[in-house]
């Protein structure tokens, strides 16, 4: 494990460097370019006006600019239906500033299938600052969770195939699925987002990152009913630090494994976590079948652990329904993680839970000073087909 220290060290240096570099970027050219104000292109303040065409006509004014360009939205209540927002434009440093709240019709069957509901695609130097997103989710989460048959939900905001993305002082309220997703991007900071949502609010997943290089999460809190941050397939260079979860699944790396051929996931650093109340802590999870996947080189540290159900998880049999994976052994390889600084409460007997696959048993993983607790008393490990080391005070008793 004797290269971990160097990575740990180096990556948020290059990482936040760069997000510094592009935050100043995106400063300079906002304060140089022009203005749109999206209520000059007829956008409604009240809630009730629908001003999905306002919205586009000024990204088409700020996407069409030769110079930097912002977009203003001033406070009120703006109702907007499905948005793309699409590059390549000729700007490549576009501000959006919102003072107001973006509302989602409150039918949740109007955007329900749409799968996003705000969406950036093939864009660059785009940044968000303030503003609330208002998903209007509470109808569809009571249609889900009453069995019946009723649409899939639509993400709040997303970026796809996009590249130099800040979004700060973001709030997003009852997504009807997850709230952000960063797909195929790269160098994207997230800095002083917070999720509210119900914690039995379904597939509500607060940030989620896939496909995607070069990722900054920093100073957010997350409530919601899924998981906190969703690490998925594809993810290489993540820095997560001081972020607060709770109500929630905590902070999981997959679900891996799904296709046969995935990309893995690598250099992920959490660190200075705080979990309330949660499902899960820090996880790693794969289905329990064949996969070209892994994981490898993860670092988490810092964590404060409160009355959490599983604190520290890795579950490589992962089959819900039990459909398409019993009997089967999960094919990704999880090596190289390692446990620091890892403390507080258990609400379940198993505080640390090691469930490895049995044809790729998890390797090299490393637990430092974890100490984690049961009913003020002593806490259970277990380990199935893991191999590492323990330094440090650990509780419970390693059982690797």
């Amino acid at each position: 494990m004797a290269n971990r220290t160097p990575r740990a060290i180096s990556l948020p240096l290059l990482l936040l460097l760069k997000a510094f570099l592009l935050l100043a970027s995106l400063s300079l050219a906002e304060a140089k370019g022009v203005t749109y104000n999206v209520v000059s292109f007829g956008a409604k303040p009240d809630g009730k006006t629908d001003s999905s065409k306002a919205f586009l006509s000024a990204w088409a004014k700020a996407c069409d600019s030769n110079a930097p360009a912002a977009i203003y939205v001033p406070p009120g209540r703006f109702l907007l239906g499905q948005l793309v927002f699409k590059g390549q434009c000729s700007s490549k440093a576009i501000s959006i500033t919102i003072d107001g709240t973006l509302v989602a019709p409150s039918d949740y069957r109007v955007i329900g299938n749409a799968g996003n509901w705000l969406l950036f695609q093939y864009v660059d130097g785009v940044s968000i600052r303030g503003g609330m997103l208002d998903g209007h989710g509470t109808g569809l989460w009571a249609c889900k969770n009453s069995g019946e048959s009723c649409p899939s939900g639509a993400t709040t905001l997303r970026f796809s195939n996009s590249n130099n993305i800040v979004v700060s002082g973001l709030t997003s309220l009852n997504s009807q699925m997850f709230h952000i997703v960063i797909n195929g991007c790269h160098n994207v900071k997230l800095q002083g987002v917070k999720v509210n949502a119900a914690g039995n609010s379904p597939n509500t997943d607060g940030i989620h990152v896939q496909l995607s290089t070069d990722v900054t999460i920093l100073d957010s809190k997350i409530r919601t009913g899924d998981d906190c941050v969703s690490i998925g397939p594809g993810t290489n260079n993540l820095w997560i630090e001081n972020v607060a979860c709770g109500p929630g699944h905590g902070i999981s790396i997959g679900s891996l494994g799904k296709d046969q051929n995935e990309p893995g996931v690598q250099n992920v650093t959490v660190k200075t976590v705080t979990f309330t109340g949660t499902q899960n802590g820090v996880r790693i999870k794969s289905w329990g079948r064949p996969s070209s996947g892994f994981v490898k080189n993860v670092l988490f540290q810092h964590a404060v652990m409160v009355n959490v159900q599983n604190p520290i998880v890795i579950d490589q049999n992962y089959c819900p329904s039990n459909s398409g994976c019993p009997d089967q052994a999960s094919g990704v390889k999880v090596s190289d993680v390692t446990y620091q600084d890892i403390h507080g409460t258990s609400a379940t007997q198993v505080a640390v839970k090691f469930d490895c696959s049995s044809k790729n048993p998890c390797s090299r993983i490393s637990l430092q000073d974890v100490k984690l607790t049961y009913q003020n008393q002593g806490a259970q490990a277990l380990c199935a087909h893991a191999a590492g080391t323990a330094s440090g005070l650990i509780q419970p008793e390693s059982c690797l």
